[in-house]
């Protein structure tokens, strides 16, 4: 599922949200769509990817141990993994940046 553009992947699938859309107010619990994609979603997804690639690159660690792989496939899913891991975190450093600044404002 993860591939080594993980990232703009990921940057792509949030392209809709402009400032528009964020301005939005979401409809009734029973009405129609709400006005963008829901976050705990698309962190959903971004984890899935993360867990997917980390996966993939046990799977091709154990194949080139094997003898039924080749190396270059492990160095790339280990690099894939590597990359959804570095965006993970730098998406979990902006999500504790922007609490901790928004504790800091006054009420």
């Amino acid at each position: 599922m993860a591939t080594p553009g993980f990232a703009a992947g990921a940057y792509a699938s949030i392209n809709g949200l402009g400032a528009g859309t964020l301005m939005k107010k979401p409809l009734a619990a029973g009405g129609a769509e709400a006005g963008g994609p829901d976050f705990s979603a698309l962190l959903g997804k971004a984890l899935d990817a993360t867990a997917e690639a980390g996966r993939k690159a046990d799977v091709q660690t154990a194949s080139v141990a094997a003898g039924r792989a080749d190396v270059v496939d492990v160095v790339t899913a280990v690099a894939e993994s590597e990359t959804a891991i570095q965006t993970l975190v730098a998406v979990r450093d902006k999500v504790i940046a922007a609490y901790e600044e928004i504790m800091r404002m006054p009420v």
